[in-house]
């Protein structure tokens, strides 16, 4: 896929850049909410232009709430949907990620810390590289199997794309522990 940025700083790109590569959208919400829901465009959906991903929200009556919703959403698509290519044989983690690793050598990231979504997209980019193999991915990152498996199973959409990984490569899908 052709995006027109640098795929590699898709992850890492900041707020403003990430802004800036957007088109905003706002539109009324459907459903129910009374009065005020059927005469407002409260309801936003932003599309990032290089990549053509979308996401909406419209549940708050707030539209600055919901354009920062939709933002929050955004970056998590791109860092789910976006597969970077991954040289297994020469692969090296980014210092940020070295960075992360605790005194243990393990990834103990919350999905609100502000390096997790970089995280996510960086394992599933291994994961798929190495055809799926947990193990293998867990290698290329320089932690243990286990640690790698709690990275992916603390957040529902990446375990989801994780299995998806899985499922394409012809293996079965991991169970929750």
């Amino acid at each position: 896929m052709s995006i027109g940025v640098d795929p590699q700083l898709l992850r890492t790109v900041s707020d403003d850049d990430l802004w800036r590569q957007c088109r905003w959208e706002a539109f009324r919400g459907s459903g129910p909410g009374g009065q005020k829901r059927n005469k407002t465009s409260s309801a936003v959906r932003v599309v990032h232009e290089p990549t053509g991903l979308a996401s909406v929200a419209s549940e708050s009556r707030s539209q600055s709430e919901n354009r920062n919703r939709a933002f929050r959403r955004l970056r998590k698509s791109l860092a789910m949907e976006i597969r970077l290519p991954v040289d297994v044989d020469a692969y090296a983690p980014p210092t940020w990620f070295g960075e992360l690793l605790g005194s243990r050598g393990r990834i103990d990231l919350s999905p609100k810390h502000e390096r997790f979504l970089a995280t996510a997209g960086m394992a599933l980019d291994v994961l798929a590289a190495t055809k799926g193999s947990v193990a293998d991915a867990a290698r290329l990152l320089g932690v243990s199997t286990g640690n790698f498996v709690s990275l992916l199973e603390c957040d529902v959409v990446l375990w989801d794309h994780a299995n998806h990984i899985r499922i394409a490569s012809g293996l079965k899908t991991l169970k929750r522990g």
